[in-house]
């Protein structure tokens, strides 16, 4: 997508070092800085301090930690048991995203076999290209499948904005290319269609107000930053025709777990009648898990992310404490909610409703598991 006029990807490899490179978002919007990963243990503490974050984009980290780590391997014969342990680790960086380990696993799966370290780079190299290939044109057919759920609703406003509600930061900086909730809304935009964005501010690390804001204004996309508890009153009062989240883990049955606070956007789409629609790659499915609230883990995450807010004052950055200090915190960073609540999910094979059955028409492959 573009910066500043400027094709540009969150993370790529550099053809010439072989080092990984990422936008390391926690400084985004205020500074656009770039980081070198050498080391799997960057690998991971990238994905662990959110230098990188989204489900596809957490999964593309992950099988490039595995490239590195046959990268650095000291001899020539890569030993199983490293392969092993260090695929272990990086799956463990973070819990909820299931994107991660279905990434790793499948450039371990292309390894496990592979003893000699050159042919090993190799193949590594070529899977990790590969899963980031597949999840940007993966997010580009979720915008074509989803941009007739925008067109019909700007049909029956006979071309007047359609106002869509979105959750968190689930766009190209979290995906690769073209995201996943904001995928549609690119297409539309670029269909010529009057699209506008209400964008949830995300707390307690701004998400949304640091990375979807930045996103929709580099592409031109007219958007309002609002508060997480302004999407209610916007339903009750008609300013909201539509609303579109990612996911980090989404169950075969149609639960949906994804930034803490998606659950109550939910609820307040269903009370006012509004689409709720969740977008996503079959990457990001679990084919295992049946009941989302139950058996999901749900990340908790450092409480000073809740203490302190982030921000731009006389051109740096700094960090300030918005609550008393010796107030404890709970940081849950995801909510799941339940299929029920779902209007459909939007995929790179078209859309379904949010049931066991239905996905699984979709996917087909999946049926035996």
């Amino acid at each position: 997508m573009s910066n500043n006029g400027e094709k540009r990807r969150p993370i790529w490899r550099d053809k010439e070092t072989g080092s990984i490179k990422i936008i390391d978002q926690r400084r985004l919007p205020h500074e656009l800085i770039v980081v070198d990963l050498q080391l799997v243990n960057d690998c991971i503490t990238a994905i662990q301090d959110m230098y990188v974050r989204g489900a596809p984009l957490i999964g593309v980290t992950g099988a490039y930690g595995v490239y590195l780590a046959v990268l650095n391997f000291p001899t020539q014969e890569i030993e199983a048991d490293y392969l092993i342990s260090e695929c272990r680790r990086i799956k463990a960086a973070r819990p909820t995203a299931v994107n991660l380990s279905w990434a790793v696993d499948r450039v371990y799966d292309k390894l496990k076999h592979i003893s000699n370290k050159d042919q090993a780079i190799s193949v590594a190299q070529q899977e990790a290209d590969l899963i980031a290939e597949l999840e940007a044109e993966n997010c580009r057919k979720i915008g074509a499948h989803g941009l007739p759920v925008i067109r019909n609703i700007s049909r029956e406003k006979d071309g007047r904005t359609v106002n869509v509600l979105t959750h968190c930061n689930a766009g190209w900086l979290a995906c690769v290319e073209y995201g996943t909730a904001t995928a549609p809304i690119y297409a539309a935009f670029d269909a010529g269609i009057d699209v506008h964005v209400w964008v949830d501010e995300t707390r307690p690390l701004n998400q949304g107000a640091r990375l979807t804001a930045w996103e929709l204004g580099q592409q031109g996309v007219k958007h309002t930053l609002i508060t997480d508890n302004a999407g209610g009153h916007l339903m009750q009062h008609a300013k909201v025709d539509l609303v579109i989240v990612g996911t980090d883990r989404t169950t075969f049955t149609g639960d949906v777990a994804n930034k803490i606070g998606t659950y109550l956007k939910a609820l307040a789409a269903k009370d006012n009648q509004i689409p709720f629609y969740v977008a996503l790659p079959s990457s990001t499915f679990d084919w295992h898990i049946n009941d989302g609230v139950k058996d999901i883990p749900i990340e908790e995450r450092d409480p000073n992310e809740i203490k302190f807010v982030q921000g731009r004052k006389a051109g740096k950055t700094l960090s300030v404490l918005i609550s008393p200090a010796d107030s404890p915190a709970a940081n849950f960073a995801f909510d799941v909610t339940p299929a029920r609540l779902v209007t459909g999910f939007i995929t790179e094979r078209g859309i379904c409703k949010a049931s066991a059955q239905d996905i699984k028409q979709l996917f087909p492959e999946k049926s035996k598991r």
